[in-house]
């Protein structure tokens, strides 16, 4: 009759009854587990290289079309009633536009929260439809 009487109770301390080398070398482990810690720069450099990788010819089209503005006949008359410069000013908001856009990504990617990312995203999404607009009003 000399029990303890129930459970045992668990120490409050953190150790949970561990000595501080076996703490310091669970410790050290998980530390190693986590691949993503520290890298947040790395994953956004990859990420503005894809997007690089995608814009590459759309990239090159634009530039062409800023840098020629004989270009403008490639439409098939349907821009007539624009300016030259009209034309080539549009073509270079595109094209600063698409170079920008994978620093922005990478940036993006590496720096900020998740809900900064969504707004990033949301202001990149109201350029492209303003882009497409003005494309709608002076193309066709």
């Amino acid at each position: 009759m000399g029990s303890s009487g129930g459970a045992k109770r668990k120490p409050n301390h953190p150790s949970g009854g561990q000595s501080s080398s076996t703490r310091q070398a669970t410790a050290q482990h998980e530390e190693g587990l986590n691949i993503t810690e520290g890298k947040s720069g790395l994953w956004g450099f990859l990420a503005g290289v894809f997007v690089f990788a995608l814009i590459a010819v759309p990239l090159s089209a634009a530039f062409s079309f800023a840098t020629h503005p004989n270009t403008q006949q490639l439409f098939a008359g349907r821009l007539d009633e624009m300016s030259p410069g009209g034309y080539v000013a549009f073509w270079w908001v595109v094209t600063i536009f698409l170079v920008a856009l994978p620093f922005l990504v990478g940036y993006a990617i590496a720096r900020l929260s998740g809900r900064s990312v969504a707004i990033v995203g949301g202001i990149i999404a109201v350029f492209v439809i303003a882009i497409l607009v003005m494309g709608q009003m002076f193309v066709f």
